[in-house]
């Protein structure tokens, strides 16, 4: 390890350029980025889902001012078909509760995502201290 030594003064600093990082520990580094990738991931998705929620409840509340007799167009896919009030609502709700489960889908993966990563922070941080930045910009 390197040593430089302060002017004036008989202080020696350490240059912890040349720490040493074993292979387990690079594989640790490796695992935690491609977590971290996940994450971003996880988290574009889940806005996504949370903005696709928004809409279908904002179309439930727009659709009550509709007659009952009104055919109401609904996108499946890339058509969209025609049906009157009450099944244009049930197909809302499906979708709201489709969302709704994919969401708390997502979130659980993100979660045991976090936990590992959590775990592999802590390994690193004790391994390297402050010679290795874990943290995310946002």
């Amino acid at each position: 390890m390197a040593a430089k030594v302060a002017s004036g003064t008989n202080k020696v600093f350490q240059n912890h350029d040349d720490v040493h990082i074993s292979f387990e520990d690079q594989q640790r580094i490796n695992r935690f980025a491609k977590h971290n990738a996940r994450m971003d991931d996880f988290k574009a998705e889940l806005e996504m889902k949370r903005n696709e929620l928004k809409s279908v409840e904002e179309a439930l509340e727009e659709i009550e001012l509709f007659d009952e007799d009104e055919d109401i167009p609904f996108l499946v896919g890339e058509v969209f078909l025609s049906h009157k009030l009450e099944k244009t609502q049930d197909l809302l709700k499906e979708t709201k509760e489709q969302v709704l489960k994919e969401i708390a889908g997502v979130e659980a993966k993100a979660k045991v995502i976090k936990a590992e990563m959590d775990e592999l922070k802590a390994h690193l941080y004790q391994r390297f201290g402050s010679n290795i930045s874990l943290e995310s910009d946002d």
